[in-house]
């Protein structure tokens, strides 16, 4: 239980975070509306970080709060598959609760915000350029670099890191991984952090608010699940990780 309250609690502070931030550029009369990608990006490296430091404060010792890292352990043999399945509920739940927080931290400025999409990727991710092949191939390859690079991160080669370091480290990465791969898609790499806030986007009365655009929804659902399948292909058999 103690694993399952720390993937909900810290997938929940995540999405306050990262969503937070979203919301502080994209929401009218913030104080920083229109901080831009650059915000956005280190927000949300910023949102990882705090959401594994509660995860791990709370029980969780793997902090995934992302099912796709969470079925690529395990494939790894980390996991069962009942457990799997459950963490998976926890991170997805931690989601749709970190969305329903940062409606209620910008409840005045939903209505004053007219742009409808706007409000959308404030919750979840939406294309650049709409091309459901070209999209889904973005947020594999991003999720294939997350998951092989995490796993690169604390391999024995690298040696054990100080403790409470290891978080901090991580959101360096995602940092790193918007920069280069969050410009075609938002790089979702995690269905608990795109379909959960979803949820919430769709059943939160939002003033103003258009459709939760459920015809993309799969992408940044399956795509990063496919995207671990294969981290951990190349990991297992090429690189000896595991």
């Amino acid at each position: 239980m103690e694993n399952l309250l720390g993937e909900f609690i810290g997938t929940l502070v995540m999405i306050v975070f990262g969503d937070g931030v979203c919301a502080t550029c994209g929401l009218k009369k913030s104080k920083g509306f229109g901080g831009g990608w650059i915000s956005i990006v280190f927000g949300w490296g910023f949102a990882v970080m705090a959401g594994v430091y509660m995860a791990k404060a709370l029980g969780a010792p793997q902090a995934d709060l992302n099912p796709a890292i969470t079925i690529g352990k395990t494939l790894a043999g980390v996991y069962t598959w009942n457990q799997c399945f459950v963490t998976s509920l926890a991170e997805i739940a931690g989601g749709i609760a970190g969305g329903i927080v940062v409606w209620l931290a910008y409840l005045p400025h939903w209505k004053v915000t007219d742009d409808k999409e706007t409000k959308l990727t404030i919750f979840c991710t939406a294309p650049a350029i709409r091309n459901y092949a070209a999209n889904f191939l973005c947020e594999f390859i991003a999720t294939f670099f997350l998951v092989l690079g995490l796993w690169a991160m604390f391999v024995e080669q690298n040696g054990p890191f100080n403790p409470g370091f290891a978080p901090y480290a991580v959101g360096i990465f995602i940092v790193a991984l918007g920069l280069s791969l969050g410009g075609p898609t938002g790089y979702a790499m995690n269905p608990a952090r795109d379909l959960g806030p979803r949820i919430a986007h769709q059943i939160l009365p939002i003033a103003g608010k258009g459709t939760s655009d459920w015809a993309y929804a799969w992408v940044p659902v399956v795509a990063p699940i496919c995207g671990s399948i294969a981290a951990y292909i190349v990991g297992h058999h090429l690189l000896a990780m595991f």
